[in-house]
């Protein structure tokens, strides 16, 4: 592929295939379809650190990777249906004012976000305070009449 608009900062792509019959229509959609797969490997080892294991045992080898596939996955899931606000990408903005361009979160923000809704789920207050003294005559008075 060559990219003939003359703009600075352009490259040519050189794509290869094994497939004799293959147009170069065909292989450069195999090739786009491809790229999303290969953007959620990189981020499985770089983020999810599933390239980073060190075991030995055969049983241990088997299930490292997938339980790291499953946490990302599962991270993914919890950010499209729970963790997803439209206020996200904003805020990534004014944290990094140089990053103009970004319109949708990263798989490192719905790690970044899901920490950090752990950490303060882990770290609130398990004992409400105590309830006044108008909440309870309040809760009495409702008693009271639901009893009558």
């Amino acid at each position: 592929m060559r990219d003939r608009t003359g703009r600075i900062g352009t490259y040519d792509l050189a794509l290869v295939t094994t497939d004799p019959d293959a147009t170069p229509a065909g292989t450069v959609e195999r090739y786009a379809a491809r790229w999303s797969i290969e953007v959620a490997i990189e981020d499985a080892k770089q983020i999810f650190g599933v390239g980073q294991a060190r075991n030995r045992l055969q049983h241990a080898v088997e299930r490292t990777i997938p339980f790291g596939l499953t946490c990302q996955t599962l991270t993914t899931l919890w950010y499209a249906t729970a963790g997803h606000d439209p206020a996200d990408v904003t805020d990534h903005r004014t944290r990094a004012p140089w990053y103009t361009t970004k319109t949708d979160p990263s798989t490192a923000d719905m790690i970044s976000k899901l920490r950090r809704v752990l950490i303060a789920a882990k770290y609130q207050v398990t004992r409400p305070e105590q309830p006044t003294p108008a909440e309870i005559h309040a809760i009495r008075l409702a008693w009271d009449t639901d009893a009558a």
